[in-house]
């Protein structure tokens, strides 16, 4: 087990590197000028364009702005491997520390958001597979219906028009305290929660109709015991995939749900950053988000020897 996670470690490099190259690429291709962005918030009132002129070559110079791209991206990478993301041209911050400040608040929204995920979508997905053709049934695949389709902006607006401007039961905006934290998580989990309970209902459905079940079944045993001690195993590994696919999910879909709740997480940062050209934020929060997919996939592939003995034995 051991070489095969740092095989996969390994293999996960260059998914890295190619990431972060993508999105220093698109960055600059983007329209604008980050020096623009820095000028506005850091100067007030320049006088002459020569003034202006003259500023904006020294910053260019100091941040190594002027330099080709692939130097400019080396450069990076190099402070990257030193354990240095860079510092943020608006905030003057160092990035790692603005990550550090902001990724609480994100960790714990997608931690509440994968909780409710994972329980409802496993519980909902095996009551609609033992009641398979019932109007339980069916509406279980309503729900997880809605949770796959509806925008998560859209399901965002709907639960603050209900919860907080009629009902008054919970805050719209903010975050630091429980109340704050339901709507955001119900947001961000409802659309796991309907894949899951689907994938569940379908993969307990597949191996109910196994041959190993019916002896199973045959030789007597109580219901709870087929299901929870044969079938769930076995069906257990789909599952997991989809399970360790959201881990990625939840960091990255966090930008629109603490956009709309104003949520002062790693999603917002980003936003920001992005609409500054604040290049250093931006590329640290997606390798991060990139390194989350990796370790959630290693984690998957680690998984699978535990729930099949088959597999970790190939």
């Amino acid at each position: 087990m051991i070489p095969f996670i740092l095989r996969r470690l390994v293999e996960s490099i260059p998914v890295l590197i190619l990431a972060s190259l993508l999105v220093f690429g698109i960055l600059h291709l983007v329209p604008g000028d980050p020096i623009d962005a820095m000028l506005g918030s850091a100067t007030f009132g320049i006088g002459s364009p020569e003034q202006r002129a003259q500023l904006t070559a020294q910053i260019t110079a100091e941040l190594g702005l002027g330099d080709p791209l692939p130097v400019q991206y080396v450069r990076w990478l190099g402070n990257v491997l030193h354990g240095d993301l860079g510092q943020s041209y608006i905030r003057h911050e160092a990035v790692g520390r603005l990550i550090a400040d902001r990724l609480p608040s994100t960790l714990e929204l997608a931690g509440a958001a994968m909780l409710l995920s994972v329980v409802l979508g496993i519980g909902l997905g095996i009551v609609a597979a033992l009641r398979r053709g019932t109007a339980l049934d069916g509406a279980v695949m309503l729900l997880s219906l809605g949770g796959v389709s509806i925008p998560s902006f859209a399901f965002a607006m709907l639960l603050i028009l209900l919860f907080s401007v009629t009902l008054g039961l919970f805050p719209a905006t903010g975050s630091g305290s429980l109340d704050r934290l339901v709507l955001p998580a119900l947001v961000l989990g409802y659309e796991g929660t309907g894949l899951i309970a689907r994938l569940t209902r379908a993969s307990l459905l597949e191996v109910m109709g196994l041959e190993y079940i019916r002896t199973a079944r045959a030789k007597g045993l109580a219901p709870r015991i087929v299901v929870g001690r044969h079938a769930m195993r076995n069906a257990l590994v789909p599952i997991v995939t989809i399970v360790g696919l959201q881990v990625g999910r939840l960091l990255a879909g966090s930008v629109i749900v603490e956009t709309v709740f104003a949520r002062q997480g790693i999603g917002q940062l980003a936003i920001d950053a992005i609409l500054a050209k604040d290049y250093p934020v931006v590329q640290g929060v997606i390798l991060l988000t990139a390194s989350g997919y990796v370790i959630a996939n290693l984690l998957v592939d680690v998984s699978y020897g535990f729930l099949n003995p088959r597999i970790r034995a190939a």
